[in-house]
């Protein structure tokens, strides 16, 4: 689908007249982000629940969950105004709503952005002012340093912008009182590692669109073999900072198994990629990687409460 089509979607689009509520659900889901919104929220609360060394209770997880999905919003929103540009060059993102015209007026989103972050981010001020800074710091880095001043410039632009992910954790451990907990460190780290692979492997599907955009994302700048190498560079690190967190008190045997597998199963993934950089093993790593995260931070749920749990 070309530009201009999708531009006469969008015509059609606002020719049906208002949306219902089930659009427009839709629309704020593809806006906001929420997918990615859902991970970085998941990665906070692996951070609360190893500084807080297991439940953080209600209360800390209704104020991680609540200011850190407005800031992560606010910020994703931010990025989609940026790149609607760029998005309208590629097939993967033409049919978000800043570019095909589902939203015919855009001017109101980036106050609407500013707003979900700044909000959150000075209402805790006067009592937890550690919390503020990472909500302020992961938007900064997201909107600023990515998407406006690295996306655009250099290859290397997502190895920084993944530090979005680590202010994310330690969000999470300073609404429990404790932002500089060893654990939460670890999985800011983890974070910060795991974002270029999981992006990078993405982008191996997508290089015509990045050439087509003029986005130097690494992939689309060298070979696909080169990538995936570049790939491995960060998933060999990933892994192991991963099973160093099998160290602290609050983690066992019940985190360090399933972490075994499902890293040794990006591993795997990973070789094939160099042996073979295809679109459907670059797919394959891509989906790994989301499981990968998703099982370290479940576990390190489950493993955290078990004293909580034997408690009640």
């Amino acid at each position: 689908m070309s530009i201009s089509d999708v531009s006469e979607q969008g015509k059609a689009n606002r020719v049906r007249g208002a949306v219902g509520w089930r659009e427009a659900l839709q629309l704020a889901v593809v806006l906001f982000k929420m997918r990615i919104v859902f991970l970085l929220l998941m990665a906070a609360t692996g951070g609360a629940f190893l500084a807080a060394g297991g439940w953080p209770g209600v209360g800390k997880m209704g104020l991680i969950w609540l200011t850190g999905g407005m800031a992560a919003s606010g910020a994703s929103s931010l990025n989609q105004y940026l790149e609607r540009k760029s998005d309208g060059a590629m097939g993967r993102t033409q049919k978000r709503p800043l570019v095909n015209g589902d939203i015919p007026n855009p001017g109101w989103v980036p106050y609407v952005g500013v707003a979900l972050i700044l909000i959150p981010s000075l209402a805790v001020l006067p009592f937890n002012p550690p919390l503020t800074f990472f909500l302020l710091l992961g938007g900064f880095i997201y909107v600023v340093i990515y998407t406006i001043w690295l996306k655009p410039r250099t290859l290397l632009n997502i190895v920084i912008g993944g530090a979005a992910g680590s202010a994310a954790v330690l969000s999470g451990s300073a609404a429990v009182g404790s932002w500089s907990d060893p654990g939460a460190l670890v999985l800011s780290l983890i974070l910060f590692l795991w974002t270029p692979f999981h992006f990078w492997s993405l982008a191996l599907l997508y290089r015509d669109d990045y050439t087509r955009a003029d986005v130097p994302m690494l992939p689309a700048r060298t070979t696909p073999q080169r990538a995936a190498w570049w790939v491995m560079s960060h998933t060999v690190p990933t892994g192991l900072a991963g099973l160093l967190l099998v160290i602290l008190p609050t983690l066992g045997w019940l985190y360090f198994a399933p972490v075994l597998l499902v890293t040794a199963d990006l591993f795997w993934r990973n070789i094939k990629l160099i042996k073979d950089p295809s679109p459907p093993n670059a797919r394959s790593l891509f989906m790994a990687s989301n499981i990968y995260l998703l099982v370290l931070l479940l576990v390190i749920f489950i493993d955290s409460v078990q004293p909580f749990l034997k408690g009640i």
